[in-house]
C-alpha cells in the first residue's frame, strides 16, 4: 500500500483512488499515476506522480524509478496521438505549497504555439483562473483518449 502524506494533494488524491474521476486517474501502476493538470489553460497538461510520498526524486526507489522513463516516452507518444503535439516538454520541480510531493510535468507543445509560450514559457498555461482552464468535461474527454492510446488500463479498469 503506497505511503501517503497529510496536506499533500497529490496523497489526498491517492486516498482516493478507488473514486477518481477520469481526469485524476488516465492511468496508473503499483509506482506511478497520471492525472490531467487540474489548473492549466492547455489540454493535455499531464503530470507523472509517484504513488507514495516522495520529496526528491532521490527518493524513488528502484521499481520506481526502473519504469519513470518509460512512462515519460509512454505519455510523450500518447499525447501525440491524442493531441497532435509537435513536441513535448517533461520538467519536474515539487516546491508549491502542497504540492511538494515528486511529480513530472508532462506538457504538450502544439505546433502552432506562440514563440514565447515555448519551453519555460509554457508555464503561463498553469495555475490559470477558473474561467481559463481546460473544462472538466474536456479534462475527462482527453483522459479516456489518452488512457486508450496508452494501451494500459489503470487497476479498476478505467478509464
Amino acid at each position: 500500500m503506497p505511503t501517503t502524506h497529510p496536506r499533500c494533494h497529490p496523497c489526498e488524491q491517492e486516498a482516493r483512488f478507488a473514486e477518481l474521476p477520469p481526469r485524476e486517474l488516465v492511468a496508473a501502476d503499483a509506482h506511478w499515476r497520471v492525472a490531467h493538470a487540474f489548473d492549466s489553460a492547455l489540454s493535455g497538461w499531464l503530470v507523472l506522480v509517484p504513488r507514495r510520498h516522495v520529496v526528491s526524486i532521490a527518493e524513488l526507489d528502484a521499481a520506481e524509478a526502473a519504469v519513470l522513463g518509460t512512462w515519460q516516452v509512454a505519455l510523450a507518444r500518447a499525447l501525440r496521438e491524442v493531441t497532435g503535439c509537435a513536441r513535448t516538454y517533461v520538467a519536474q520541480f515539487a516546491e508549491r505549497e502542497g504540492f511538494a510531493h515528486v511529480h513530472f510535468h508532462v506538457v504538450p507543445r502544439p505546433p502552432d504555439l506562440a514563440a514565447e509560450l515555448r519551453g519555460p514559457g509554457a508555464f503561463a498555461f498553469l495555475g490559470r483562473p477558473p474561467a481559463e482552464r481546460v473544462p472538466v468535461a474536456r479534462m475527462d474527454e482527453l483522459a479516456v483518449a489518452l488512457g486508450e492510446a496508452l494501451g494500459r488500463p489503470t487497476p479498476s479498469g478505467r478509464p
